[in-house]
């Protein structure tokens, strides 16, 4: 599947943390889900009806949205130093987050349709706002 739009946010905060044994559900050395399922709640109260985060090779995914668009949030850490050393993880506001958010087809559907861009548009600002609003949350320029 390829995602025709990406669009995201690096941030900074003492919030999250790494779970332990976390990146056993993912790849070595990728994490994000203590930010993922804050960001899943901070979304609920905003009227979208998130399914629970689901693990990914490169972090964590907030899914929205399924019918005929895919529209989701990834939440992951970013290697500033060009490796992740999965027994010494970095910590707390050490780390820093991407969150992007994606729309894209399902597979096999929707060859013929549009994307719903303004949909995955509204989604990045209301991320965005979510972010923003809390004291603890310093966004940050893309490493």
């Amino acid at each position: 599947m390829a995602a025709p739009y990406i669009k995201g946010l690096w941030i900074r905060s003492p919030r999250f943390t790494i779970d332990p044994g976390e990146d056993t559900a993912t790849n070595p050395g990728r994490y994000g889900k203590q930010l993922a399922e804050w960001l899943r709640e901070k979304l609920v109260e905003k009227g979208y009806d998130p399914e629970p985060v689901i693990a990914e090779d490169w972090g964590w995914c907030v899914m929205c949205a399924r019918e005929t668009n895919l529209l989701w949030v990834g939440c992951g850490n970013v290697d500033e130093n060009g490796s992740v050393e999965a027994t010494n993880p970095p910590r707390g506001a050490d780390i820093v987050w991407h969150c992007f958010v994606t729309v894209e087809r399902p597979l096999f559907r929707g060859w013929f349709k549009k994307l719903d861009i303004w949909l995955a548009d509204r989604l990045y600002t209301h991320v965005q706002e979510i972010l923003t609003a809390d004291p603890l949350i310093q966004l940050v320029e893309e490493p």
